[in-house]
């Protein structure tokens, strides 16, 4: 079944509406209901980035301007995870979360990438394209490290999390590995 961008954004906007409104339902507290929503939309993102990532890797080298799916992918991530961060920062705000700045600047150079990815990514040669993809990835993994170590202030660690650290570690290692392969490959 092939969606169109417009399709894929009201079906990821629905989907965090969704997440959002059953936040509320189970935890009527607001200051509750972002926490969790932040949690839950972070997640969404997470499976879309994959999928982006997913669709770059099995179609590499292909040039990313001639990938429309991708692209696609690309822009439903940025949008979803603007969502999420709306969540996000509404959660620090309300539950009066201590930031720290050093570990900030990782996630805020992310945030400019994820923002900029839909205008300016397919214009980019492959070596920004990769760095996109893996900076975003190791952001994210770092992310769930950081939930495994208890570091999340209300959230304990949970198997999830760990799922998810080996899903994306997995990710980054095969995907790298079909990448040098096709590589090699078109060379010949």
């Amino acid at each position: 079944m092939k969606l169109s961008l417009s399709k894929l954004l009201v079906l990821g906007v629905a989907l965090e509406l969704l997440i959002f409104v059953v936040c509320y339902l189970l935890h009527p507290e607001i200051e509750e209901t972002f926490r969790f929503a932040a949690r839950y939309s972070g997640r969404l993102s997470a499976v879309v980035f994959l999928f982006a990532f997913y669709g770059y890797a099995i179609a590499f080298p292909k040039p990313l301007d001639e990938n429309k799916k991708v692209r696609n992918l690309i822009k439903l991530f940025a949008v979803l995870h603007l969502i999420h961060f709306g969540f996000l920062a509404t959660n620090i705000y309300l539950n009066d979360i201590e930031l720290v700045p050093v570990k900030l600047l990782g996630g805020a150079l992310a945030y400019l990438m994820i923002v900029l990815a839909p205008f300016a990514l397919h214009k980019l040669g492959r070596p920004l394209q990769l760095l996109y993809f893996y900076y975003v990835a190791i952001v994210m993994t770092v992310t769930y490290i950081a939930r495994v170590q208890g570091d999340f202030e209300g959230s304990e660690p949970y198997w999830l999390h760990y799922a998810m650290l080996g899903v994306f570690a997995v990710a980054m290692l095969a995907f790298g590995i079909r990448m040098w392969k096709s590589r090699k490959s078109n060379k010949n």
